[in-house]
């Protein structure tokens, strides 16, 4: 697989899906890319022959097809690799590593799934009050914990070294889905103060403005 920044890419995504993570990637590296919708329960039988499991990002580079979120963003990083993305020492690639994969399991494939995709859970539909209710808790915990992580490492800018890696994006985009919430109000910017300011710098970066403005987040 080339890694040069002439390789064509091109981004499956979804409005305000975790596909956000990896367009702020591929905007802020400036990487040219195409953006193919695949919207969330809509997908079609092309998109499922090129990724049988049927979920975003998808990012294809070259004649490679990549697929799930730490994945797709390394190959941006391979793509750009003087953006630093995964950081500037071998710690902070760890570092950025540690929160992708805690923000993909227990907040996005735990928490977020049993709010938002009851069904992957049980086939009791009985049972989805309490599995949403234990999701909301779980994000409680989850903003719990950036925030006190935030706090001791007294992060403000960014939450690995002193550059934008791949790990604020994931980060940035949990706030943006806290406040689609239905069912339950989490009032982050009052109970999770460095945290919101954090987020709030990012969305000032113009990769975030222009992801944000596609996806309509």
């Amino acid at each position: 697989m080339s890694t040069t920044t002439d390789t064509p890419l091109t981004l499956f995504w979804s409005p305000g899906a975790c596909s956000f993570v990896p367009h702020v990637a591929l905007c802020e590296t400036g990487l040219k890319h195409d953006l193919v919708l695949a919207k969330v329960g809509h997908m079609t039988k092309e998109f499922e022959a090129i990724n049988p499991k049927r979920r975003v990002p998808v990012l294809i580079m070259g004649s490679e097809v990549i697929t799930e979120m730490a994945a797709v963003l390394t190959a941006i990083a391979t793509a750009a690799p003087e953006a630093h993305i995964f950081g500037k020492t071998p710690l902070e690639k760890i570092r950025v590593y540690e929160w992708l994969n805690y923000l993909s399991t227990t907040a996005h494939g735990q928490a977020i799934a049993e709010i938002w995709r009851t069904e992957r859970f049980t086939n009791n539909p009985e049972i989805y009050p309490q599995l949403r209710a234990k999701g909301y808790e779980t994000m409680r915990e989850i903003f719990a914990h950036i925030e006190t992580k935030f706090k001791a490492a007294n992060i403000t800018d960014f939450a690995v070294g002193s550059s934008y890696t791949a790990a604020d994006g994931f980060l940035s985009v949990l706030y943006l889905w806290a406040a689609r919430f239905t069912e339950v109000t989490i009032d982050i910017d009052n109970d999770y103060p460095v945290y919101t300011a954090y987020v709030k710098k990012m969305f000032e970066r113009s990769a975030f403005i222009e992801a944000r403005r596609i996806h309509k987040l």
